[in-house]
């Protein structure tokens, strides 16, 4: 019998912050919906979701956005978690990354939250911090720019000719993890290009 996973995109609701660097985690998730040519509907959970599979006789993917602010992500990652009966090393969580140079995606279990309100919301909420996570690069702030206004503000506009190829590389990421897993994703993401 086909397993479930429940791969989750963080990011901020509504549309003032759909094109932000904080909402790439929902831009890789809108992503795995599109490649499927799937939409997104409202569960009572608190996110919105699609529920799919990686290939057809595959196991089952359910994708979710939470409703929540991005710091508060966990009760509705938790709920639909629950709703579906998915165990936190099948709870794959996609973030950006303030450590990681733009345009790179990495991959790992468990470990800190590298200061990321929504990941620790979420390891707070589901009890544990051992759950696969696609992070995705968006770098540091030049300057002395405050980190919290940069990953709130928009990408540039070098960055946004890149950001489509960055989303695609990160859902391939996530696509890969289920079906081979993290070391076979790890491999290919983390090799230098």
């Amino acid at each position: 019998m086909a397993s479930t996973w429940l791969v989750v995109g963080l990011g901020n609701p509504g549309p003032r912050y759909e094109a932000t660097r904080h909402n790439i985690g929902q831009l890789v998730v809108d992503e795995l919906a599109a490649r499927r040519s799937e939409k997104f509907r409202e569960h009572k959970g608190g996110a919105r979701v699609v529920e799919t599979w990686l290939r057809p006789g595959a196991d089952k993917l359910v994708l979710a956005k939470p409703n929540s602010f991005m710091n508060v992500s966990g009760t509705p990652v938790a709920a639909v978690a629950r709703f579906y009966s998915v165990p936190a090393e099948r709870v794959v969580v996609v973030h950006d990354e303030l450590d990681i140079p733009f345009d790179t995606v990495k991959l790992k279990i468990g470990g800190g939250n590298g200061g990321h309100n929504g990941v620790r919301d979420v390891a707070s909420a589901i009890g544990t911090a051992d759950f696969p996570r696609v992070r995705v690069g968006i770098g540091r702030p030049p300057g002395r720019q405050d980190a919290a206004d940069w990953v709130l503000a928009p990408f540039g506009k070098d960055e946004r000719e890149i950001v489509p190829i960055l989303v695609s590389d990160a859902a391939d990421a996530v696509e890969l993890l289920v079906s081979e897993g993290l070391l076979a994703a790890q491999q290919k993401h983390h090799a230098p290009r």
